[in-house]
């Protein structure tokens, strides 16, 4: 039994040592921002305001903006690679959202956060139509030398506050592959879906 008890916690040692021993892979600035942009509208891409990661792994600015887009680099400690380009209007909004994150709160305590956030107008949300580009796959098909993504698939979201199944005529739901449709409708990140395809 001592024997047992010895061997398990020599196990456990090892793995604990091996699990401190992996460090996340950081990729150079130039890949990082090259990836991050690909969903962007082309006029749009060398323009955009770039997040990524620095060499400790700190989210940081790669690149300031000149244009009205933002752009999220690819996260190293999320599975499969996804990055995604959004209005600079929706700035506050994804900058709260990734606070509280940060933070340790779930998708719902973030929905219910900001939400309480906005009709306090202490978070202010767009009151144009603002648009969001995403592009994700996975891992096995990324070129970390090139940047590239081989299955990479797009996904289109455009934030209209407050909209309506009613006051847009879409449905709440898709009942046909691509066709848009309105998420979360009458809350205040109410949003068209369009996509994958």
């Amino acid at each position: 039994m001592k024997t047992l008890l010895i061997l398990s916690l020599g196990l456990m040692m090892t793995s604990l040592v091996s699990a401190q021993e992996v460090k996340t892979e950081i990729l150079p600035k130039d890949i990082q921002i090259k990836t991050a942009v690909i969903p962007a509208p082309d006029q749009k891409k060398s323009g955009a305001m770039v997040y990524g990661y620095d060499a400790d792994g700190k989210f940081t600015v790669l690149r300031e903006g000149s244009n009205n887009l933002v752009c999220i680099a690819d996260n190293p400690n999320q599975e499969g690679i996804s990055v995604a380009c959004y209005s600079v209007q929706l700035e506050p909004f994804m900058k709260r959202g990734r606070e509280l994150g940060a933070e340790g709160m779930d998708a719902k305590e973030k929905f219910d956060i900001r939400g309480a956030e906005v009709a306090a107008g202490k978070l202010m949300m767009p009151k144009d139509p603002s648009m969001l580009y995403i592009y994700y796959g996975s891992e096995e098909a990324y070129d970390k030398a090139s940047g590239t993504l081989s299955d990479g698939k797009f996904r289109y979201v455009v934030y209209i506050p407050f909209a309506t199944v009613e006051s847009t005529g879409l449905p709440d739901k898709p009942h046909a592959p691509g066709m848009p449709w309105l998420m979360d409708p009458g809350t205040y990140r109410a949003h068209i879906m369009i996509g994958p395809f």
